[in-house]
């Protein structure tokens, strides 16, 4: 598009803008190829359509949108709430490209009452109004499970799937089935349970799976009194076992003051990309519905527009007629007879944290969900999270830590392991044996070490590492930066993991001076941290460990030049110890191992005290004979 067709365009667009009225309604935004690309509401059309092509706009999705539209139509209506109910409306119907992504994730099980002459009552994830009547969907199984033995235990409607008829009951057409033997179904299809008493206990399962269990069990209390009355205790008695089992139930699901009642509560948690919003219900003080929305964010959307559509879509999914909807902050929408309340203490902010925790926990096993899908997320995830925490130029994919070890000084060696995405490079490990520094001296050992390392890797023109972290505080922090930054003169972040008396990992410091960086000892970024640590310990002690055991094992053979390990070993396989080795004669040696090597072990061991041989090979050859 040429600067003179934009310029025409958005002189275009500023005429329809001008003209607006200032009413609630919906607008739409069309592409060139005439498709809704957007779909807004406004409580003033004009206002906020305008808002749009201002010079000023900086969220750079929002520019992005403005520089796609090539139309703009609107519909006016009588209130803000019916501008929200088009908006969710017209989003579903035509799934515009820049409007926020409703994502089910799943079809979740609803409860569904069929519409036959006897319902029946059942699980389902297939949704047919035509057939019946659905409540939920339940995004915990288990909570629906409950409410469904609840209403069998309570009522044992019918579970076969036989069509039945008023005509085929009267002319009777069916037949008794196992299910009323074992006392699971009354039998309405021949009659044992009159259709009124069926109907009666549908209608009081419908009223619990809208969450009026207390309407339900004080009606329950009312027929089991007045049945007492009448002297009718076999019925009073089945009345009795059903308010017990209601009251169990609700017994269970009680989480507030039961003074709370028909009310909406709603809390936000936000991703970059992604919004979670999760809804519950409270009728009677106790939750009789739970779900959670998760939204795919594709302009930036704040946590107010989120919730207005969340709230829209809530009301209109679940039927819901709630008069007081509870939310985490102020939010700008006038609904007919509803309350908002942001509530700071009590039994309403104790349901609103409640809330928060079902969206963080929903948003935790979603992630998990992706990062069992694709391993790399959470690679990804770990390296963003510490590159948040120590606030890093960049994501921290090479990660190398360094530590020493020796014993009084003796056997002194250092070790480097490496880390990529978060998890070891094994290849990349690398062994050092301590050079210039005499005696116990971990900062020096470390330094020397350090400096070898990036020396050698600038040289060669290898890549750098993205951070530097080292087994141990602030000392061995401040020789690395040395080594690192005065005398290679290189910008590489450096940390320190520091133990307790314990020897466990339980501090990560980071800067100059070093200072403690708050993190769980729980985290998955914590446990990568540790796992850093202790590979590089175990690499390092076990360097340490390997070349001690060569020092202890080793024998006083190795020393003569000329003899290797294979002739050593045939010498004491054939000898025993270095001791009767020494007391052979040249020709005994020369039997074992050659002429050539027998005079190289037997002049090694009689020479004379100041180091030179009185003898020569053959006279020596001579003598031992």
């Amino acid at each position: 598009m040429t600067k003179e067709e934009n310029e025409a365009r958005l002189a275009k667009l500023k005429a329809i803008v001008s003209v607006l009225p200032e009413k609630p309604g919906s607008y739409q935004y069309y592409d060139a190829d005439g498709t809704i690309i957007y779909v807004g509401k406004a409580k003033n059309l004009k206002n906020r359509v305008s808002s749009y092509f201002h010079t000023e706009v900086d969220r750079f999705k929002t520019k992005v949108l403005v520089s796609k539209i090539w139309n703009i139509t609107y519909t006016v209506v009588n209130t803000e709430e019916d501008a929200l109910l088009l908006e969710n409306a017209l989003i579903k119907k035509y799934n515009p490209r820049y409007n926020v992504l409703l994502k089910d994730g799943k079809t979740y099980p609803s409860i569904c009452i069929t519409k036959e002459y006897l319902p029946r009552i059942f699980q389902t994830r297939n949704i047919n109004k035509k057939w019946g009547t659905y409540y939920g969907p339940y995004s915990h199984i288990g909570a629906m499970h409950g409410v469904l033995d609840l209403i069998k235990k309570m009522y044992r409607p019918r579970t076969c799937r036989q069509p039945m008829t008023q005509e085929g009951v009267k002319g009777k057409k069916y037949q008794v089935c196992l299910e009323y033997h074992i006392k699971n179904c009354g039998a309405p299809c021949i009659g044992k349970q009159t259709w009124e008493d069926y109907q009666k206990n549908i209608a009081q399962a419908r009223e619990i799976l809208k969450g009026n269990t207390r309407d339900v069990q004080m009606r329950l209390r009312e027929d089991m009194m007045r049945l007492a009355e009448e002297l009718r205790f076999e019925e009073a008695e089945e009345l009795k076992r059903r308010y017990l089992l209601l009251e169990q139930f609700v017994a269970k699901s009680e989480v507030v003051s039961h003074t709370i009642n028909n009310v909406d509560v709603l809390s936000i948690t936000n991703d970059e990309k992604v919004a979670f919003v999760n809804y519950i219900h409270v009728s009677n003080g106790q939750i009789n519905q739970s779900f959670t929305f998760e939204y795919k964010k594709r302009l930036e959307e704040t946590d107010e527009e989120l919730l207005q559509l969340a709230i829209v879509e809530m009301r209109e999914r679940f039927h819901s007629q709630a008069k007081e909807i509870i939310l985490p902050q102020e939010v700008n929408i006038n609904l007919e007879e509803v309350t908002i309340t942001v509530p700071q203490r009590g039994d309403k902010k104790t349901l609103l944290d409640l809330s928060l925790m079902n969206g963080k926990q929903y948003k935790f096993d979603r992630l998990k969900q992706a990062e069992k899908l694709n391993p790399e997320q959470k690679q990804v995830r770990l390296m963003k999270e510490l590159q948040d925490l120590l606030k890093l130029p960049k994501m921290p994919y090479q990660i190398e830590c360094f530590d020493n070890s020796n014993i009084s000084g003796s056997d002194a060696v250092a070790a480097c392991v490496v880390f990529k995405k978060m998890k070891p490079s094994k290849q990349d490990y690398r062994k050092y044996n301590i050079k210039t520094v005499v005696g116990p001296d971990d900062y020096a050992s470390m330094k020397e070490v350090v400096y070898r390392r990036y020396n050698r890797l600038v040289e060669e023109g290898e890549p750098l590492p993205d951070l530097i972290v080292a087994d141990g505080g602030k000392g061995q922090m401040e020789v690395i930066r040395q080594a690192v930054q005065d005398e290679l003169g290189l910008d590489i972040p450096i940390a320190g993991l520091a133990k307790d008396d314990r020897h466990r990992t339980n501090e990560l410091l980071y800067g100059f001076p070093p200072r403690v960086v708050g993190m769980k000892d729980t985290s998955e970024l914590f446990r990568v941290l540790t796992h850093l640590q202790d590979e590089v310990h175990r690499f390092a002690i076990t360097f340490h460990r390997d070349k001690r055991s060569k020092h202890a094992l080793q024998s006083e053979l190795d020393a003569i030049k000329g003899i290797g390990p294979k002739t050593r070993d045939e010498l004491l396989k054939a000898l025993k110890s270095v001791k009767r080795i020494k007391e052979t004669g040249i020709e005994q040696l020369s039997g074992i191992v050659g002429k050539s090597k027998a005079e190289i072990v037997y002049q090694h061991f009689h020479r004379v005290e100041d180091g030179t041989d009185t003898n020569t090979a053959e006279e020596n050859l001579a003598i031992s004979k």
